[in-house]
């Protein structure tokens, strides 16, 4: 009886379907179990669908849940996908197809309206035999989702953050406060310049002017902020989505500009997001980048005047003490305060640096550290202490999002600031460096916090870092200019997108002033446009909807034309940005099919939090940090049970792949003769030109590499070898060799149908690299031909087995031969040709010693996520059996335990061999015994004169006396002798046995 994969598979994936073996059952009173929550970083759908690399998550999380099963656990491993982005929305623009349409195609597969074939994520999924939960799907874009989004979207309006109880607390709160007191004992997180008022003040304003007061303390909140905007795409891009000062997405010019966008209070959190990274089970690494991010100072709050001006430039300084160092100020291009202190004599050359800088991300200048500009804006501020004129300076190294936008230059303690004083020594606006420490600073900036004292320093002169900081800020508190405070990197989180591909506010205007829509009426749907461009005057894309406004009577969307600022008013053309969706969606898993709540209060007590999270370290600074924001303020309002989403976090590392290439060597010959490509096999390269790139201008060196197939001219002019990556369609994975009339027939490469191949042995031999494994580089391999050839179980202990979890590591489809091997081997210890072997006989002791090695290692290496050395170990365990020919049921039933993690399918269906009806999946999990691996025999060499002659096998409970009694009476020991007696005999019980003769 042969193993079919592909029947076993096909038969126990339709089985778990029909019978929703995975299912996680509801919490209620009768369900004891304890609960666990495995959790994957869901996926986005794009067209191409799954390559190998795209499972390694998602295997190793199912070997986890299927474990925990077998342990007893009422497992949540559910799925679903983050549908809403740029993506969709930009082949929608491309193609005339509404993102709704290819996101489900996407998901469901089919043929899409250009013909292409999409596989689909779910089928693919499937097809893996992951252990999901999928009546639980959730998809961000469905409106039955987003409503929920919406929802949080408005409690986070309707709130704002109390630092006296340290929480975000309803705007109700606040509203009462101002109405007994005003404001000017409110500790809040709020906006900057709040101007206070009395409680007669606030009751005397009206509607209008409260609100404008209270969307300064808002959680989420309208303000004009520096955005990244791509005019190429038509909307506000996040950092993370720019590389090298363009999009990420088409490589489109990216440019700073303000806009007034929704924002959200991160910043608000910034203490509380810093210290729960010591609460929770996160690699290290992930931990330094969060805390990286948000970026805690502390240090000191100063306040410089403008010469002749009513303004003043704030800084934030984590070195007060150095305040008799500064030697000029640099505030950052974006500073609203450039366009206002700049003179005249200045304005076009400021203007001209601000224009080009705005070119230029905050990621790209924080990043370069080489480049020197800037420019002086004539303008001069004046010294807390001393009163003296400083002069301030516009450069792109300062940021208009970190502290106040502004720097005090201390150039003698500081290497940006030192580059950038000797950049401009001796032009105007530029002073000399003034020296406040008793050290060198001829070659370079003093950065030490020690090991100096201050000098040219007034009264903290002889001072030491800690003493003059303390000192200084106290000088500056009792003059009124400054203060102690603690600062934090992290910015408040720009909540609108230029999109049409997203989810919709539901906020609408009236004089202005956005009003939340009640949460009856939820969800406000995405509207159907023509267009998914922004308008032809630059309004986002739902300014093409003609049904895009809010009767506040009938209260539902009516025809803009319907718009009289009385009952209809217009709702708001941004949309919110990706990350919306997946900052709580692990909850909606909690209760998914729940119609009014986003989750039952007795389904998010019962499952809490994420136990086991699993995702790319790519979402370090993004995806995590918004997720433990939105967690932690619906703590605050009550309805989360648990400050930190997800108690571990594990990154895995990626799947490279090993691109292919092949190297084209243009050359052309004088007089109108035809320019010619040639394709040049790798090792005759590499034994010919070390260099691939290297320029060949010798005629008979290149005849002489190319020998007798092919002749050049003399008058040929050379040109270089180019890589040039080849779909891996076209070569044989494990010989590397490149099928050339595939190649010349490959829609790809038709340019190259008349060109040459100068071949090695009669073949042409690829050149092989790797590289990160991307549809560009035609190195993606497809998990469905690896299920369709090998299996799906093959694939899962494939990728388990290249190596540990957290590390990236190369694909090679040659080596899964070796796994498929192995599982063949296991299947015949159940099966011979004729059918099954399994017998009921005692297991001999050796047996039951390599199945709880396999246990002992298996139980240890899921709990340690070290999934790569089970594998090993299920290898030589089934080595071992076959070897000691074991068919017998009492080693064979908990060995496919063992495996059903790991491989399912083949588990399942040895499990029904076994006689055993229904699911292998919630079987208990073998335990170990420590005493089937206590040795009871010990193989003693016996040794005459230090030289072993033999072995002898003796238990191990026996005394000196016995064992020499016994040996003695051994006919090869009477052989050594030749009747003579040992002068002496030394045993050691379970170590030595030696006759001194």
């Amino acid at each position: 009886m042969k193993y079919f994969h592909e029947k076993i598979e096909a038969k126990w994936q339709q089985y778990w379907a029909e019978n929703q073996t995975f299912k996680a059952q509801e919490p209620n009173a009768q369900n004891p179990l304890p609960k666990y929550y495995v959790l994957d970083m869901f996926p986005y759908p794009s067209g191409a669908g799954l390559h190998v690399g795209h499972p390694l998550g998602y295997i190793a999380s199912d070997i986890v849940a299927r474990y925990k099963r077998h342990q007893g656990f009422n497992v949540l491993h559910p799925q679903g996908y983050d549908s809403f982005g740029l993506p969709a929305e930009q082949y929608a623009i491309q193609t005339g197809q509404h993102p709704a349409d290819t996101t489900r195609m996407n998901i469901e597969g089919g043929i899409d309206k250009s013909g292409n074939v999409i596989q689909g994520y779910r089928n693919q999924l499937d097809r893996i035999g992951f252990s999901f939960d999928w009546s639980r799907e959730v998809r961000t874009s469905n409106p039955d989702y987003y409503k929920h989004t919406q929802w949080i979207f408005i409690q986070l309006f309707e709130s704002w953050y109390n630092k006296n109880s340290d929480k975000a607390e309803s705007i109700c709160t606040l509203m009462q406060e101002f109405e007994k007191n005003g404001n000017t004992q409110v500790n809040a997180v709020c906006d900057e310049n709040i101007v206070s008022f009395s409680a007669a003040e606030w009751n005397s304003f009206s509607s209008e002017q409260q609100q404008k007061i209270l969307l300064q303390y808002r959680l989420t909140y309208l303000a004009e902020t520096e955005v990244n905007w791509c005019a190429a795409l038509g909307t506000v891009l996040a950092n993370d989505e720019i590389v090298n000062g363009v999009s990420e997405r088409g490589g489109h010019p990216v440019v700073r500009k303000k806009m007034t966008q929704w924002s959200m209070r991160i910043s608000a959190y910034a203490e509380r997001l810093l210290q729960g990274l010591n609460e929770i089970d996160w690699s290290e690494s992930i931990k330094e980048s969060q805390r990286n991010w948000i970026g805690k100072s502390v240090g000191a709050h100063v306040a410089f005047k403008i010469q002749n001006s009513e303004f003043k430039i704030p800084v934030f300084t984590t070195r007060p003490d150095t305040i008799f160092g500064v030697t000029f100020m640099t505030l950052a291009p974006e500073h609203e305060l450039v366009a206002k202190i700049t003179t005249p004599e200045q304005k076009a050359a400021v203007e001209a640096y601000v224009e080009v800088t705005a070119k230029r991300s905050e990621r790209e200048r924080m990043a370069d550290v080489k480049t020197i500009s800037g420019v002086f804006s004539g303008a001069y501020a004046e010294h807390p202490f001393t009163k003296e004129p400083i002069p301030v300076w516009i450069g792109d190294y300062v940021l208009a999002g970190y502290g106040t936008g502004a720097v005090m230059a201390v150039p003698c303690g500081d290497e940006r600031d030192y580059a950038f004083a000797n950049f401009f020594k001796g032009t105007h606006g530029m002073p000399e460096i003034k020296n406040i420490f008793n050290q060198d600073i001829s070659e370079a900036a003093y950065g030490e916090k020690g090991g100096f004292e201050l000098v040219n320093s007034d009264f903290l002169n002889g001072l030491d870092y800690k003493n003059g900081t303390k000192k200084a800020i106290e000088a500056l508190e009792e003059i009124g200019a400054g203060n102690a405070k603690v600062n934090y990197r992290l910015r408040d989180a720009v909540f609108s997108r230029q999109r049409y591909w997203g989810e919709p506010f539901p906020v609408y205007y009236v004089n202005g002033l956005p009003q939340m829509i009640d949460k009856k009426h939820l969800p406000i749907v995405l509207p159907e446009v023509e267009k998914y461009l922004p308008t032809e005057d630059g309004q986002p894309p739902l300014g093409n909807a003609t049904v895009w406004a809010w009767d506040s009577v009938q209260c539902s969307v009516v025809s803009n034309q319907l718009i009289d600022n009385v009952n209809v008013f217009p709702l708001e053309l941004n949309t919110m940005p990706g990350w919306a969706g997946s900052s709580w969606y692990w909850m909606r898993y909690m209760d998914a099919q729940n119609e009014n709540e986003f989750a039952s209060e007795d389904a998010l007590k019962y499952w809490e939090s994420v136990d086991l999270y699993i995702g790319g370290s790519e979402h370090a600074t993004g995806h995590l940090l918004y997720a433990r924001f939105w967690n932690k303020f619906l703590k605050d309002r009550g309805y989360a049970p648990t400050e930190e989403p997800f108690k571990k976090l594990i990154n895995q590392g990626m799947i490279l792949g090993m691109s292919a290439y092949v190297y084209r060597w243009e050359y052309g010959v004088s007089e109108g003769e035809n320019r010619k490509v040639i394709f040049i096999s790798k090792n005759i390269i590499d034994k010919s030109i070390k260099a691939e790139t290297m320029l060949i201008n010798d005629v008979e060196i290149l005849n002489n590499i190319i020998g007798s197939q092919l002749i050049l001219s003399s008058k040929t002019q050379m040109s270089h070898f180019t890589p040039i990556h080849v779909d891996l369609s076209c070569i044989n994975d494990i010989t590397n060799e490149l099928n050339i009339e595939k190649f010349k027939a490959h829609p790809l490469y038709v340019d190259y149908a008349n060109a040459e191949f100068i071949l090695e042995e009669g073949k042409y031999i690829v050149g092989r690299e790797v590289e990160k494994m991307s549809k560009s580089k035609y190195n993606v391999v497809s998990p469905d031909d690896i299920c369709e050839e090998y299996g799906a179980d093959t694939l899962r202990l494939y990728e388990m087995f290249l190596g540990p979890l957290e590390q990236s590591k190369p694909w090679n489809t040659a080596g899964i031969t070796g796994v498929y091997g192995f599982l063949k081997k296991l299947w015949r210890l159940y099966f011979d040709d004729n059918g099954s072997v399994i017998i009921n006989d005692e297991p001999t002791a050796e047996m039951y010693k390599s199945l709880h090695k396999t246990i002992k290692k298996v139980t240890e290496d899921i709990e340690n996520f070290s999934f790569n050395t089970s594998v090993s170990q299920f290898m030589i365990c089934v080595n071992e059996l076959q070897q000691l020919k074991c068919n017998h049921r009492a080693i064979l039933e908990p060995l496919a335990i063992l495996v059903s993690p790991y491989a399912p399918h083949i588990a399942e269906e040895l499990w029904s061999a076994l006689s055993h009806e229904g699911s292998i999946s919630t079987i208990a999990f073998p335990k170990f015994e420590e005493k089937y691996l206590v040795e009871s025999e010990k193989e003693y060499p016996v040794s005459f004169n230090g030289k072993m002659r033999f072995t002898i096998k003796l238990p191990l409970d026996l005394t000196a006396a016995q064992i020499e009694e016994i040996v003695m009476a051994d006919e090869r020991t009477q052989a050594q002798l030749q009747g003579s007696s040992p002068k002496k005999v030394v045993v050691i019980p379970g170590r030595v046995i030696n006759f001194v003769v």
